[in-house]
């Protein structure tokens, strides 16, 4: 069984330039997504086989926030729902990889001071950056002549020092932001869709999470979501959003 520190209650949601520009460029696309989106990708092998996951994996401590739409689209991050999520969603994955057979290793928390400039720090901003780059030049008519339609992204050889920080074989980065509608934004909405004959937007579920070959640096996986609906703040939420954003995930 895995044990894992009790989350702390004062701990922030990280954040940096990169991450910033993400969030930016996921809401561009979110509008276009319809009522739900899911986009996954697997990297192949010299034959153009699907990669397997072949190894231990470790789930990076996931960049969770969970906000609510106020009345007037204003967005409000809520520190009791980010909490329940953080704890929700990590033993939702480990649920599944478990129930799938897969070797874990206890999950990596990162630290709170951990200086941007040090090894750790370079790698997961460095994975933020390489996920920025799949999500925005994977897409159709965006895609980069020397890639194609094919997963290549890597991290480089440097993630040797998470592989040895953490043991594992492979490591699980997430990123998701989830905002629930206000009584009053639901009561604008009605108003709306009655008056105005469109809808001004609620809440909304977007994440981009990646599998990375800590042997390699190799991006073996890669999975973009954005849906309107969707709950963190429960057990059977975080379960049901773990479906969504491991499909595709190459076990």
């Amino acid at each position: 069984m895995i044990m894992e520190k009790p989350m702390t209650p004062t701990r922030k949601p990280r954040v940096s330039p990169v991450r910033l520009v993400l969030l930016l460029l996921l809401a561009l696309l979110l509008p276009l997504s319809a009522l739900a989106y899911n986009k996954n990708r697997v990297a192949t092998d010299a034959n153009g086989q699907p990669l397997h996951i072949s190894g231990s994996v470790v789930i990076i401590e996931p960049d969770i926030e969970l906000s609510e739409v106020l009345a007037g689209g204003v967005t409000e991050p809520r520190r009791e729902w980010t909490q329940a999520a953080r704890r929700l969603y990590p033993a939702a994955v480990r649920s599944r990889l478990t129930g799938a057979s897969k070797t874990l290793v206890p999950d990596y928390r990162i630290p709170v001071d951990l200086p941007p400039a040090s090894r750790m720090g370079q790698i997961i901003r460095l994975n933020e950056a390489v996920s920025m780059s799949v999500l925005a030049y994977s897409s159709p008519g965006n895609q980069l002549a020397t890639k194609g339609k094919r997963l290549d992204w890597t991290l480089g050889p440097g993630v040797e020092e998470l592989r040895k920080a953490t043991g594992a074989d492979y490591a699980l980065f997430t990123y998701m932001r989830d905002s629930y509608t206000s009584a009053g934004r639901k009561a604008l909405r009605v108003v709306g869709l009655l008056l105005l004959g469109g809808d001004i937007g609620g809440g909304s579920q977007i994440g981009v999470t990646t599998l990375v070959d800590l042997r390699t640096g190799q991006v073996v996986w890669f999975n973009f979501l954005a849906k309107q609906t969707g709950d963190l703040r429960d057990e059977q939420g975080a379960s049901a959003t773990v479906n969504n954003m491991l499909q595709g995930l190459p076990l």
